[in-house]
């Protein structure tokens, strides 16, 4: 992997020379290669949307400086930064506002003057990735579901071809289902198209399941940055900060303490299903303790 965004010594402030002036970022710095899928995790307030909304120039340090690609965030050429990098924000189905589908997908593309059989093309591929079929395309955007709604919206981002996507909460108001839906299609985005995917999340299961590095934040700074097993062996320390780690991994702690032959760092649904078959099937006799054990744990 290549360096692919440099955060240099970066401070911001809301409402900067007011009474109310607050400091959101505080001397961030931070590197994130080329094909990651990167994770930043923190509290409320802790600074995770507004260094976000730096990436393409929604916002500017006070401090410092971010390069894209060797592309200056400060400086011209906004308009091509922002179709590397692209920024789902909450709830971007909120956004949605022409007569169709398929029209408001091709709204950025219109934008860019990409001409009639570019647009269509990238559309009915976009659309195809998303998992929205044509006569879904057709609909007003008010007469598709939910889960729909988020893959439109989603579309509507990717059909500019960003190098870099941003996913803030990404998964707020969807249904296990659609959670599970939305994440299946950009966990396979990011594997086939070598994307690079920054997650912001308050979902530890979700970032758990897909992320391969964690940023921490807390009070505009940055107080932990590891792989996910690195930083979810931490949970003491998350706990300080307002965070956790994912509920499996709870139930496999209580369950190591009842049993330490069941390991404890354990940080997804997949890796406890397997570590308890294994304990299972080594330990015939245990299967009925543990099923006992799990029953009395499960709220």
């Amino acid at each position: 992997m290549s360096e692919f965004i440099r955060i240099q010594n970066v401070s911001y402030s809301y409402n900067k020379g007011t009474p109310l002036e607050k400091k959101a970022l505080d001397n961030i710095s931070l590197t994130i290669d080329k094909g990651e899928f990167l994770a930043i995790i923190g509290h409320t307030g802790s600074g995770k949307s507004t260094l976000i909304q730096h990436l393409n120039g929604l916002l500017k340090p006070d401090k410092g400086s971010i390069f894209i690609d060797n592309q200056d965030t400060s400086g011209k050429g906004l308009k091509q930064l922002r179709k590397k990098v692209g920024i789902v924000f909450q709830y971007p189905e909120h956004q949605l506002f022409e007569e169709t589908v398929y029209k408001d997908i091709e709204f950025g593309l219109l934008k860019h003057n990409i001409d009639e059989e570019e647009r269509k093309r990238r559309i009915l591929e976009t659309a195809k990735i998303m998992e929205l079929s044509e006569d879904v395309l057709q609909k007003s955007p008010y007469e598709i579901s939910g889960g729909q709604k988020r893959r439109a919206a989603i579309a509507g981002i990717l059909v500019l071809k960003p190098n870099i996507l941003v996913l803030d909460e990404p998964v707020a108001g969807l249904d296990p289902s659609g959670c599970r839906e939305l994440f299946g299609i950009v966990n396979k985005l990011y594997l086939n198209n070598n994307i690079t995917v920054i997650l912001v999340s308050h979902s530890m299961e979700l970032v758990a399941d897909y992320a391969k590095r964690i940023i921490v934040m807390e009070k505009g700074a940055i107080k932990m940055d590891g792989g996910v097993r690195d930083i979810f062996a931490k949970a003491k320390e998350l706990e300080k900060m307002g965070l956790s780690v994912p509920q499996i991994t709870k139930l496999m702690k209580k369950l190591n303490a009842k049993n330490s032959n069941i390991r404890k760092d354990i940080f997804t649904i997949q890796e406890a299903m397997d570590e308890l078959i294994k304990i299972m099937e080594e330990n015939k006799w245990l299967k009925i303790l543990l099923l006992v054990n799990i029953y009395q744990e499960i709220p």
